[in-house]
């Protein structure tokens, strides 16, 4: 692909853009101490990097493509970095996507127990699930045992207990 061809040198380039003070930044810290760059000289490294990043980015999709896929994953770009010379930084890159994904992991771990401990604080008497379908179903079967027998707990023999379930129950309001 010659570089008339490339989608680099379209309209598209000028939507790349990368976070200038955040690039200067990191010149200047990698600079040795007493020493400084010129504005000309970060924002050429800022070009460069767009510029890195574009080619990388371009080949992994192109790797996409051929793999018939459509999304580009981070095995694109460890292929992209091996395809175009830079074997050096794929170690790297690996790590860091290890340490990415073991993150994510904890993170979503995190969020799920977050949603049951509110699920659990929301249901307001710190019972479980299956603890809560038992007194359900102890309910039930006392329900169906009072109305069998006429509607009185006390006619079914179930005496107290029938009593406390009705005590549990809300009192009908009466105009």
């Amino acid at each position: 692909m010659s570089d008339d061809e490339s989608p680099r040198n379209s309209a598209a380039d000028d939507e790349v853009a990368l976070p200038k003070a955040t690039v200067h930044k990191l010149v200047q810290e990698f600079l040795p101490a007493g020493f400084s760059a010129t504005k000309e000289v970060k924002d050429l490294m800022v070009d460069c990097c767009k510029e890195f990043l574009l080619t990388v980015s371009s080949e992994a999709n192109e790797i996409c493509e051929k793999d018939s896929k459509k999304t580009m994953s981070p095995e694109h770009i460890v292929s992209a970095l091996k395809e175009l010379g830079f074997d050096e930084f794929v170690a790297q890159v690996e790590d860091v996507f290890k340490e990415h994904k073991e993150l994510a992991k904890a993170s979503l771990l995190l969020l799920l127990g977050e949603r049951a401990r509110k699920a659990k604080k929301a249901s307001g008497n710190g019972m479980t699930e299956e603890e809560m379908l038992r007194i359900q179903e102890e309910l039930f079967a006392k329900s169906r045992a009072r109305m069998d027998a006429g509607g009185s707990g006390e006619a079914s023999g179930e005496g107290e207990g029938a009593a406390a379930v009705q005590a549990d129950e809300p009192k009908a309001e009466t105009e």
